[in-house]
């Protein structure tokens, strides 16, 4: 297969059949010479786009006085009657875990999220990021609307979102540097662990990238 620079990958994707969506863009990291049944080699790293994602992740609030604060800007707010039914009702605590792609919490209220909740956030790296009752929300949650995570478990592969297709050519080679630069200081060996990179479209073919 053809390998070209990132710049001439995203011009060719964008050429590619036109959908009646906007497609999203991803970028997916085939890895070798890395054993990942040794712990420490596996991660979970939240990458901020410097471009943004093209459509804001969703961000959800857990507590009191937080909710309060997080209103206008978050996209789900768990006040202690919320919280309650979600611990009562798992299909709609999968529910919402699904539609939301980050949570905070306020720090007093960690240890009953990881009790009642934790088995359902936990598989899917969405534990809350805690943070004190008087803090402002508000700075944590712009910054989690542009981040994506990189995920490394059990299969050499990490893939995730580097923006929408409607994006412009630079803003999605800005988002790729990000993430590559990223995933690369969380491998042992670096670049000597990354066996080939692709970019694609949701639906769209893969287009090898030159590592």
């Amino acid at each position: 297969m053809e390998e070209l620079h990132i710049k001439d990958a995203i011009k060719k994707i964008k050429n590619g059949k036109k959908r009646n969506f906007v497609e999203s863009v991803d970028v997916i990291f085939s890895l070798h010479r890395i054993d990942l049944k040794k712990p420490e080699s596996k991660f979970v790293e939240d990458v901020v786009l410097p471009s943004g994602r093209g459509r804001d992740a969703r961000v959800g609030v857990i507590g009191k006085t937080l909710v309060v604060n997080a209103k206008g800007v978050a996209d789900e707010l768990i006040n202690d009657d919320r919280l309650s039914e979600l611990e009562k009702d798992k299909s709609k605590l999968k529910s919402l875990v699904n539609n939301v792609d980050f949570f905070i919490a306020e720090a007093p209220y960690m240890l009953r999220i990881g009790k009642s909740l934790g088995r359902v956030l936990g598989p899917k790296g969405k534990m809350p990021k805690p943070l004190p009752p008087s803090a402002d929300p508000k700075p944590l949650i712009e910054r989690l609307k542009r981040t994506v995570q990189l995920k490394l478990r059990n299969n050499p592969v990490v893939q995730t979102l580097i923006g929408k297709i409607d994006m412009s050519d630079e803003d999605l080679v800005k988002n790729y540097d990000a993430v590559y630069n990223s995933i690369l200081k969380k491998l042992p060996l670096g670049k000597d662990n990354i066996k080939s990179v692709y970019v694609k479209t949701t639906m769209g073919k893969p287009v090898k990238i030159k590592n």
